[in-house]
């Protein structure tokens, strides 16, 4: 038996009624790189959700809910590389230090060790398009 969080296995159905322009229609700058991360954060978190139980409740709560705040973090980041309203940014700021708050918290209740620390990677590669008002 296995277990999933979720409200489909598919991506494409998890999107349901997100509104994303139609194909081919006019995006703002950055757009096309934030949606196509933050689409990769999702499909990555609910394929990650998707536990086999060990028999250890306690283990398959961790094993369901780290991969559900890293999904949080990945999100996040995806907003610092492209958004722009500073109030949002600070928030997204704020999800990323909690989530791997409560990520090795849940770590250290089951007794593993942490991972090593790494810093966010929230800049915009130089090949990314920035908005002309950024420019």
């Amino acid at each position: 038996m296995m277990l999933a969080i979720g409200l489909s296995a598919s991506p494409a159905l998890a999107h349901e009624g997100h509104h994303h322009p139609e194909a081919g229609a006019e995006r703002p700058a950055g757009e096309a790189g934030y949606l196509a991360e933050n689409d990769a954060a999702m499909t990555r978190m609910m394929d990650a959700m998707a536990v086999h139980p060990t028999g250890n409740v306690d283990r398959d709560f961790v094993a369901m809910m780290a991969p559900h705040h890293q999904g949080a973090i990945d999100m996040a980041t995806a907003y610092l590389r492209y958004g722009h309203n500073e109030q949002l940014r600070r928030l997204a700021q704020e999800i990323i230090v909690t989530q791997q708050q409560e990520i090795a918290a849940m770590q250290l209740a089951l007794g593993e060790a942490l991972p090593p620390s790494a810093p966010a990677p929230t800049q915009v590669s130089p090949t990314q398009a920035a908005p002309a008002s950024l420019r």
